[in-house]
């Protein structure tokens, strides 16, 4: 049986693509304190680099990064300005995978997001 496509990649790309519209970043991206009190608690740059940048895209546009994913420029200068880092300062970011695992793992206890199943495997992302 043939899967069934319901969005095409144009659309698929229109809602899931990461901001990089001044306003949109201000929008979406801006951290608060309570999310900076969260992000510096990871011991180096890089980590408080990722966390950041996982945290917002959970917010916005609602999913996880996917492993090695390009992160445009304007995303990573804008997280980056909120945290005192450069944007070099996220290429050691997820050398192991399992700390990508575990910050999605913190935010999800911090911020109550949660994982869900649907039929046949397919995940979906949702905010308790």
């Amino acid at each position: 049986m043939p899967r069934r496509v319901t969005l095409t990649d144009r659309q698929r790309e229109a809602l899931l693509h990461l901001p990089v519209d001044q306003g949109e970043l201000l929008r979406h991206y801006t951290l608060s304190d309570e999310d900076l009190g969260h992000i510096r608690q990871r011991r180096r740059a890089h980590n408080r680099f990722g966390f950041a940048l996982q945290l917002c895209v959970l917010r916005y546009p609602g999913r996880v990064l996917a492993p090695g994913e390009l992160i445009p420029a304007q995303v990573s200068d804008f997280i980056a300005a909120q945290l005192g880092l450069t944007s070099d300062d996220l290429l050691l970011y997820a050398a192991r995978e399992e700390t990508r695992h575990e910050h999605l793992a913190d935010l999800r206890r911090i911020y109550g997001y949660r994982s869900g199943l649907l039929k046949k495997g397919r995940v979906i992302r949702s905010r308790s």
